[in-house]
């Protein structure tokens, strides 16, 4: 099948451009593979990363068609067809017999060296932010091995898939408004230093990971980072994990992301959903303690008020006690964990 290639080139120095080829290719021959012909047999300037072909390396990691992915894992087929199942969605798709055009850019959230090589430098800087590394004094144990068990060992395996491939931190909506923000990937290495039995350092740790948003509070929830990974890593689920060790430990004085996950579900419980009148004021205003922060919501309450969008009355869900019940189900659930 004939296939046209825009691939978005460009330097350090130079603005962004689309270069078109086009090329007779196998359906089933992987974007790497296009990639290698369009370099050795129509421009050898064109550059990009590789190594294993394998889905291993991770060195491949670029945007097709709008998302981060592997080059070597994704290939033609699958591709024209992800177009035109999008393109039927969208009722804009004529089943015709025009060529089919991919688009191949450099990652997200990094800055392109040239063509599709980005820098990341940062990204490696923020994985060692985290410092993914078993303890050193947790190692410290005479004439023995550190025997664990395989339901520990088992713990580990999911956030032991990633191999650093990118795709997550490219997409990342959090990293992209938020420079702070280390990342899914440095997190999801996070969470299995916490949950690994053989580390002495979990409570530093979480401490760590706590920094409000430059570590897991800094994470908007889109789901991209799961959706993109290659390796089913599913880096916010990983955070979530960590969220859950650090609620768990911590009171809603402590912090406002703390107070914030904390007052939305007892406000649920009470009601079914939440009660903005005093959501606010609870999690913002540290339940009416800090007059600081009440200020600061004054200005959106007298806009509310005066649009008319302030609510001055709560009507309770009508299953809200099913509701609670659920909600008190999992935590007694969690509580008997060990």
């Amino acid at each position: 099948m004939k296939v046209q290639f825009n691939i978005i080139r460009q330097t350090a120095s130079s603005a962004p451009q689309v270069q078109s080829y086009q090329l007779d290719v196998d359906p089933a021959t992987t974007i790497l593979d296009s990639l290698n012909r369009i370099k050795w047999e129509l421009d050898g300037t064109l550059a990009f990363r590789k190594n294993c072909r394998n889905t291993i390396c991770g060195s491949c990691s670029m945007r097709i068609n709008g998302r981060a992915a592997l080059a070597c894992k994704e290939n033609v087929a699958s591709e024209v067809k992800r177009l035109q199942d999008i393109a039927a969605a969208n009722s804009s798709y004529t089943g015709g017999d025009e060529i089919p055009v991919l688009t191949i850019a450099p990652m997200g959230n990094m800055p392109v060296i040239k063509d599709l090589v980005v820098d990341m430098t940062q990204f490696w800087d923020n994985l060692e932010a985290v410092e993914p590394y078993v303890s050193t004094q947790a190692r410290k144990i005479p004439e023995r091995e550190f025997l664990q068990t395989p339901e520990e060992r088992e713990s580990l395996n999911q956030n032991g898939n990633c191999i650093l491939c990118g795709a997550c931190y490219s997409e990342c909506n959090a990293k992209e408004v938020n420079p702070a923000f280390v990342g899914p990937h440095a997190l999801a290495k996070a969470q299995r230093m916490v949950a690994d039995s053989r580390d002495a350092r979990t409570e530093e740790r979480l401490e760590q990971y706590n920094q409000d948003i430059q570590g897991v509070w800094g994470c908007t929830r889109c789901y991209n980072c799961n959706t993109v990974c290659p390796m089913e890593v599913a880096p916010m689920d990983q955070i979530g994990k960590i969220k859950h060790e650090i609620l768990e430990r911590k009171q809603p004085s402590d912090s406002r992301p703390v107070r914030h996950r904390k007052v939305m579900v007892e406000l649920v419980k009470q009601g079914g959903w939440v009660d903005e009148r005093k959501f606010g004021l609870m999690v913002v205003g540290n339940y009416l303690r800090d007059v600081r922060g009440i200020l600061s919501i004054g200005p959106l309450g007298v806009r509310m008020l005066l649009r008319g969008k302030f609510p001055f009355s709560f009507e309770p869900s009508e299953g809200t006690k099913t509701v609670r019940s659920l909600i008190e189900s999992v935590q007694s659930l969690e509580k008997e964990k060990p």
